[in-house]
């Protein structure tokens, strides 16, 4: 849902299963062709089995008018260089309809998994952003490359790997955020905050864009047009029988969620902090069926929105009109019924 006079965001990815289960890379344009005529305005795909930028590029191809995003592809692993050569093919390819979704990811990932060297993750993403947007004015504009930072020294741009410019250049950044100083970095450099699951719309209204304010006033720019994705955790179905077994995997959803210490805040700003660090303390002793047993039925209703197929619509206008300008959801799709109620939903809550 995007409010006022905007439209719906989507994801290509069926639900909570996506992260759990691959992709069917050859339904992707297929996938793509339904989110688009089912009236969504975006899909969005996130890096956890596939890289996102080729999922986005297979829908690019499939689709004319829905845009692509990433959900967010991770920064640092990636060259600034590397990463804005694939969002202006991108840009190119969709004809201006991308937006460049960054998360920085936790400490343990990018040491343990990704080999590298942890530094704080706001300064390094304000320089990323930096980088990216110097690459870009150089292949738009032609002006020399010359950026200069703790993390990335670049000044070598020949004709040979410079790209021609693009009808659409500027392309939008959205970053993923939690807590307050990455809200803030984006206010100073971005073009939006793709909030976590885990934000309320109570922690997303006196924590995340406060904190982007200041951002926004420390570097003497003003927040319009500035995106703020909701991107909360949905429990739906056509009937309260199947609605169950969706609330079962929603609930150990928010227990995974709490039990990472970097989303910490999040829990306790709405009294849920002590559970939280329960959950972590599980988590390292990797008792995961366990964990679901402490998201009592008040902590489910704070952390998700959860209803059947008529229902879900007004609750999530309700509880998301006021506080974001997008609504990423995905919602199962299995036939024509599934379509048709789908339909609806994106057509309630364009109203």
């Amino acid at each position: 849902m995007k409010i006022e006079t905007q439209l719906p965001l989507g994801k290509i990815d069926p639900g909570l299963r996506a992260a759990a289960t691959p992709l069917d890379l050859a339904r992707i344009g297929e996938e793509a062709r339904l989110a688009e005529a089912l009236g969504y305005d975006g899909i969005v795909t996130e890096e956890t089995k596939h890289d996102p930028f080729v999922i986005c590029a297979l829908a690019a191809q499939a689709t004319a008018r829905i845009g692509l995003a990433t959900g967010v592809a991770i920064a640092f692993p990636r060259s600034p260089a590397v990463t804005a050569m694939s969002a202006w093919t991108l840009q190119k390819l969709s004809g201006g309809r991308f937006t460049l979704g960054l998360g920085s990811q936790v400490k343990g990932h990018i040491e343990r998994r990704y080999g590298l060297k942890w530094s704080p993750p706001g300064p390094w993403m304000r320089e990323y952003v930096g980088a990216l947007r110097a690459i870009w004015a150089c292949w738009q504009h032609g002006t020399r490359l010359d950026f200069r930072g703790e993390h990335y020294k670049l000044s070598l741009m020949v004709p040979l790997f410079a790209p021609p410019p693009i009808e659409h250049p500027d392309i939008p950044i959205h970053l993923a955020a939690v807590n307050p100083f990455m809200c803030q970095i984006a206010g100073e450099v971005a073009d939006g905050i793709s909030a976590h699951p885990v934000a309320t719309p109570r922690y997303i209204a006196e924590v995340m864009l406060p904190a982007a304010r200041r951002g926004a006033a420390k570097a003497g720019r003003e927040l319009a047009g500035f995106a703020l994705t909701a991107m909360p955790l949905i429990a739906t179905a056509p009937d309260r029988a199947a609605l169950a077994e969706r609330v079962r995997d929603v609930r150990a959803r928010i227990a995974f969620y709490a039990s990472t210490p970097a989303y910490l805040i999040a829990f306790e700003s709405e009294g849920y902090g002590a559970v939280a660090r329960t959950l972590q303390q599980y988590s390292r002793e990797q008792r995961w069926e366990e964990m679901p047993g402490f998201v009592d039925d008040g902590m489910l209703d704070r952390y998700a929105v959860i209803g059947t197929y008529d229902e879900i619509a007004a609750k999530l206008k309700a509880r998301f009109a006021g506080v974001a300008t997008h609504l990423q959801f995905a919602v199962p799709v299995h036939g024509k019924d599934d379509e048709a109620r789908l339909r609806e939903l994106v057509a309630s809550l364009r109203q």
